[in-house]
């Protein structure tokens, strides 16, 4: 193989690597611990909580690393549908995107996760 062969081939090679790192970026967008929104939620547990802070950054997963969906306004009421150490998985209604601050337009996803330091647990009976 000649010199100018191999270098067209190595361009070539570092070529496709370069375009091919944002499509490899998109697929491992999102992939924090646990499972994203737009997997299925679980059930509500009965539990609901309210926003006590100006607005809380609603993710896709649980950790601070994931993607924002919406921001949830003071005094928002969302119910619980998991814990996983300090996030609690909060289920989303389509009334959200009319009182909350939509980061991105979610369509699937009805649940995101919300550190707890952003939430007071409400007790049972309580408006």
């Amino acid at each position: 193989m000649s010199t100018t062969t191999t270098r067209a081939v190595a361009f070539l090679s570092v070529l496709i690597v370069v375009l091919m790192l944002p499509l490899i970026a998109q697929g491992q967008r999102g992939r924090g611990q646990g499972r994203g929104a737009s997997a299925q939620a679980p059930r509500p547990t009965g539990e609901r909580v309210r926003v006590k802070t100006g607005h809380a950054n609603v993710h896709t997963g649980p950790t601070s690393g994931n993607e924002v969906l919406l921001l949830a306004a003071k005094g928002t009421i969302l119910p619980v549908l998991a814990r996983r150490g300090e996030w609690i998985q909060v289920g989303l209604s389509p009334e959200l995107r009319k009182t909350g601050m939509v980061m991105r337009w979610y369509k699937s996803e009805d649940n995101g996760w919300i550190h707890d330091s952003m939430l007071d647990v409400m007790k049972p009976g309580e408006k």
